[in-house]
């Protein structure tokens, strides 16, 4: 749009301004181009003729409303050709590509290849001859359905097992023409006869979608030497309503238990007994008892001590019995919780041998075999001070109630004139030693006698080793140049008092 004017040479305006309008005719300078590709189309197996799989769009940049923007579409090329050359068909106009064979035809198992490539041209002016083109590629995708059930790759199978023996025992093969990355080909087994006892499980490889038949629960060759199993084999996708899974779909398997000689049971295991500690050497125990599970051998079995920490017990190779060869003690660092606890074998007669492991609880009763102990042994004091509270004695005992406290604390007799200390009980396990004077720098031995509650009870005599010592600012001197024994002290302490009373 132009606005134009008429002026004389000193610019004044004789006509106008006047609107000149200019028109640009467009011209056919633009192919047709496929800009949002990549086109990938998907079109289920044995879809009905006339389907359709995808929409192709080309743009033009010309006049929209002249021939120089009419597109019309056109398949040029389709790869590969089978099985037929004319698989699709695209409409001229809207760009839709079409499935134009019939359904038998469009099976993913028969052809070549599941994916074909169509080269797709857009011309404009209406698609004639004089019209400019563009060109792109669609692939179609040919999508599986499940319409072939899986096919045992023979109808029986053979496996053998050791009995006692767990794991994978065969692997059961398959064949299925649907896509191995669908659900159409992936197979599930299932056990439906032969395994009361879920003694089988079956699992699919994600690999091979082979069946994986294992061995869970260790089999028994005396119960049953053989076992057969009835296994269907079905997809995880269910089948199209047309197709049905048939006998090839179902296998079955012989499995053959090998004997293995099994080592003996003890029965029962673990095997428990009550027992006095300090019984007698020789006494008898226990009689253990364990059988061979191999009842068709007719094998013979001897016993043998395997773990004896303390070396307390011996058993008859024989017949089982159990005896002591030393005192048992429940105090013993070998005994946990007043348990003895020892290892048995038992072994058989087979070829090589078999042996089974017995584990023997004994819990001990307690038995008063233990002198209470005094602590501490040592006491320490001024000699001129105030509090003649020496120290607190306490007494302990291995054994149990009611062999231990309380106890009975004692001070032997103590020789001389007059007595120097004296022993007060605080509680059940504990008691006070208390000076009666001052004595002089020097080590004292006191005699303490500690009985427990036991019947019989049981005494321990022990000497608390008393010094008493030289206390100067807060310093205690315990230097025992000048002690004396509590024997000499007596007698000091006798001939100064018969001094005294012959010089009064």
């Amino acid at each position: 749009q132009l606005e134009v004017e008429v002026t004389d040479i000193s610019g004044k305006t004789i006509d106008g301004p006047v609107r000149l309008d200019i028109s640009v005719i467009d011209q056919n300078d633009n192919r047709p181009m496929f800009k949002e590709g990549p086109y990938v189309g998907h079109v289920m197996e044995g879809s009905p003729t006339g389907t359709t799989v995808m929409r192709m769009t080309a743009f033009d940049a010309d006049d929209s409303s002249t021939d120089n923007a009419l597109l019309r579409y056109n398949i040029l090329k389709q790869t590969p050709t089978k099985p037929s050359p004319n698989m699709f068909y695209i409409d001229p106009e809207k760009g839709d590509i079409v499935t134009v064979v019939s359904p038998v035809l469009l099976d993913r198992e028969t052809m070549e290849t599941p994916k074909y490539e169509l080269v797709i041209e857009a011309k404009d002016m209406g698609g004639l001859d004089v019209g400019l083109t563009g060109t792109a590629t669609a692939t179609i995708l040919i999508d599986d359905k499940n319409d072939h059930p899986p096919e045992f790759t023979k109808k029986e199978f053979q496996a053998t097992v050791k009995e006692g023996v767990t794991g994978v025992i065969v692997n059961l093969t398959v064949g299925d023409r649907d896509d191995p990355a669908t659900g159409a080909w992936r197979a599930v087994y299932t056990i439906i006869n032969g395994n009361p006892g879920q003694s089988f499980e079956i699992h699919t490889n994600p690999q091979t979608n082979e069946g994986m038949l294992s061995v869970v629960k260790p089999l028994d060759y005396e119960i049953s030497a053989f076992h057969t199993l009835l296994i269907k084999v079905e997809n995880e996708d269910p089948l199209i309503p047309d197709i049905a899974y048939g006998p090839s779909s179902t296998a079955t398997v012989q499995i053959t238990v090998e004997d293995v000689n099994e080592g003996p049971v003890f029965h029962p295991n673990p095997m428990t007994v009550t027992k006095q500690e300090n019984i007698p050497v020789g006494s008898v125990v226990l009689t253990v008892n364990a059988t061979d599970p191999d009842t068709l051998q007719h094998q013979t079995i001897r016993y043998s001590v395997y773990k004896d920490p303390a070396g307390w017990l011996e058993i008859n190779p024989t017949n089982g019995t159990i005896g002591t060869t030393a005192i048992l003690d429940r105090e013993s660092p070998y005994v946990q919780n007043n348990i003895y606890t020892a290892l048995f074998l038992a072994i058989d007669s087979g070829n090589p041998p078999a042996t089974g492991t017995g584990t023997l609880h004994i819990t001990l009763e307690d038995v008063n075999d233990n002198v209470p102990s005094l602590y501490p042994t040592l006491a320490k004091v001024c000699e001129d001070a105030k509090d003649l509270r020496v120290v607190v004695l306490g007494a302990s005992d291995k054994d149990l109630h009611p062999n231990t406290d309380p106890f009975k604390f004692e001070l032997s007799k103590q020789s001389g004139p007059e007595k120097l200390w004296r022993i007060t009980k605080l509680n059940n396990t504990h008691a006070q030693v208390i000076l009666l004077q001052n004595l002089k720098k020097a080590n004292y031995n006191i005699p303490i006698s500690v009985t427990d509650s036991g019947k019989p009870p049981l005494t321990n005599t022990t000497e608390l080793k008393l010094q008493v010592c030289s206390c100067k600012k807060s310093k205690m001197d315990c230097s025992a140049t000048d002690a004396l024994h509590i024997s000499m002290t007596l007698i000091l302490l006798s001939l100064f008092s018969i001094f005294c009373k012959s010089f009064p």
